[in-house]
């Protein structure tokens, strides 16, 4: 006997053989969703590196979530008014790849229903052919062996049923058979899923949500006590930002603007006359950011070489204070455990981060176009800050931000031209759809990591137009080598390399390229995969997990394998990896 669905309004099962009407439409995503919830763990796994940051699961159930809530008030019996109801949702709350992907096909499911009240097999089948055709349509270069083969079988498997005359229920089934077979499938069709020994995340979770609604249709559970799943939080404690007692002192940040700036030598004189350094520009412009108990005497020595802009001093011991105030909990703020494991639907919004210049909040902005970054870390986000970002959004891997919350930092800024730098593969299809969403003028630089986004912002010129803005950001951005070193979370065997749970690895690009015991025995095959030796400048951004002291340690490892390279030390804060690195 069929065990009674945990929620309520759940607990009527709709008609074996006739049509569904719009209400048990709705009830069906809504078990479809808590049974997605109770499987996100599982699908945050199925990460093709092992690496601990598997964000999949938790991207589609977000997704799935904001699809349902949008729909919550409504009491429609229309399947076509839920449709466009969890369309519109799913778009608004989509995360990463694999969320804005099932948002069209939501998207193209409501479209194929073609003002139907009700859905029969043949509603069904002709609503999944479009939201497989929406799904292929929005990526630029679709790829077999994902979730978008998953989708197209699905809406195979419901053809053939309703070819056959079978009633709703049976083609709900034979959808969920072809989507079990075309998951089984996804290794065969792509080369990296194999090697990792994997089968696709975004198509696991688009059967467990098909699947989800088949359990509605025979009145299974979906959800209660006996299903729950330990949901990880991503946790950045106090002491994961790690300033030596006495170093707090004045972080100092602006922007130096003359005419034959000697950079060289000024980047020189302000190295030796502080610490955590960032000094970047050219011989007209130069962008500094400097940790000093002195911060008057750098003013001083740069007023006597040009025009200062976007003065902004702030006394790192009262914010360390603060800091530690405001994040003795879970930072960043991470999806909250349903009583069934999932995640709590509208508690996982990434915050607005806010201005990133120091610009005062009456004050002119310096330039026609904002530029908006996305960031994860509180050094990074100062980092960012320090270039000049006009706003930031905290988000990265685990964390992406839908696409709500990139559309509300736009619609925020003053500008009415918008850069987007998602500065992470998986954000970028959210970034863009914020440009069909506004009346303002977003273009995405689709920067795949924090280097490549940091590159990017340096090159922004405030006296350029947008269209030299995007031309100049991209190549700067395609100049830089990103590499990242974190810890395997399970056995693999990628790129010829055999990984076992517990090494540290190096990732160059986002492939796999060393493997090793420590940082200091990775970072050499990374630095060298990076090709090092070519370029100027090493870029070490540091964990929440790793010591200031540490971390200049491995910088001075980093320098004596390579001393004709300038090699600086930054504090990232990223939660996942020990070192993000840039070479350019």
């Amino acid at each position: 006997m069929a065990h009674p669905l945990a929620d309520p309004d759940l607990q009527d099962t709709p008609p074996a053989d006739g049509p569904w009407t719009g209400r048990h439409l709705k009830r069906a995503m809504h078990a479809a969703s808590q049974w997605l919830d109770r499987h996100v763990a599982g699908i945050n796994a199925l990460n093709v590196f092992p690496v601990p940051d598997g964000d999949t699961g938790t991207n589609m159930t977000l997704t799935m979530q904001a699809a349902c809530k949008h729909v919550e008030g409504t009491d429609s019996e229309s399947a076509t008014e839920i449709s466009a109801g969890m369309s519109h949702g799913a778009l608004m709350g989509a995360r990463g790849n694999s969320g804005v992907i099932f948002s069209q096909v939501l998207h193209g499911f409501h479209r194929g229903l073609a003002g139907a009240e009700r859905v029969g097999s043949g509603e069904w089948a002709l609503a999944l052919r479009e939201g497989a055709t929406a799904a292929y349509q929005a990526v630029l270069k679709p790829v077999e062996g994902t979730m978008l083969t998953v989708i197209r079988e699905m809406a195979e498997g419901a053809e053939a049923a309703a070819a056959k005359g079978a009633p709703l229920r049976d083609a709900i089934a034979a959808t969920v058979e072809a989507g079990r077979a075309s998951v089984a499938r996804t290794p065969q069709l792509l080369q990296k899923l194999r090697e990792a020994g994997v089968v696709d995340a975004g198509g696991q979770g688009l059967f467990l949500i098909f699947e989800g609604m088949l359990r509605f249709a025979h009145g299974e559970a979906v959800a209660g006590d006996d299903f729950a799943v330990e949901q990880s939080a991503v946790e950045l404690a106090p002491d994961g930002v790690h300033v030596a007692h006495g170093e707090y002192g004045y972080c100092t940040n602006f922007i130096l603007v003359g005419r034959e700036l000697d950079f060289p030598t000024v980047r020189a004189w302000i190295a030796d006359h502080g610490d955590s350094v960032v000094v970047v520009g050219d011989e007209s412009l130069i962008k500094v950011h400097v940790h000093s108990e002195r911060p008057g005497d750098i003013l001083n020595y740069a007023c006597e070489r040009g025009n200062l802009r976007q003065v902004a001093i702030t006394d790192m011991q009262e914010q360390h204070d603060e800091f530690i105030e405001m994040h003795g909990g879970p930072h960043p703020p991470t999806p909250s455990p349903t009583k069934g494991g999932g995640v709590a639907a509208g508690s996982s919004s990434p915050p607005f981060v806010g201005e990133g210049s120091g610009v005062g909040a009456d004050d002119p902005p310096l330039s026609a176009i904002g530029t908006l970054a996305v960031v994860a870390g509180a050094g990074m986000a100062q980092a960012f800050r320090s270039m000049g970002a006009s706003a930031l959004v905290e988000g990265g891997q685990t964390m992406n931000p839908s696409t709500q919350d990139l559309l509300a930092a736009v619609e925020r800024l003053p500008q009415d031209s918008v850069i987007i730098l998602p500065n992470n593969g998986n954000i970028v299809m959210a970034a863009n759809q914020v440009q069909n969403l506004t009346t303002k003028r977003v273009i995405v630089v689709p920067t795949d990591s924090l280097p490549q986004g940091m590159a990017a912002l340096v090159a922004f010129n405030y006296e350029a137009d947008l269209a030299g803005n995007v031309a100049a950001m991209q190549a700067a951005a395609a100049a830089v080598e990103s590499g990242e070193i974190t810890t395997a979370v399970r056995d693999v065997t990628m790129n010829g390399l055999t990984v076992r749970t517990g090494d540290v690895i190096g990732l160059h690009n986002g492939a796999l390229v060393a493997v090793g015991p420590s940082d200091a025995a990775v970072a050499t095959q990374l630095l060298d995969a990076m090709g090092t030796s070519d370029h100027d400048l090493v870029t070490l951004y540091y964990g929440a997990a790793v010591t200031a002291a540490a971390a200049e340690g491995f910088r001075a490892t980093v320098q004596a394998r390579y001393p004709g390279q300038e090699v600086e030390v930054v504090a990232g804060g990223q939660p996942f990896y020990s070192y993000i690195i840039a070479v350019e």
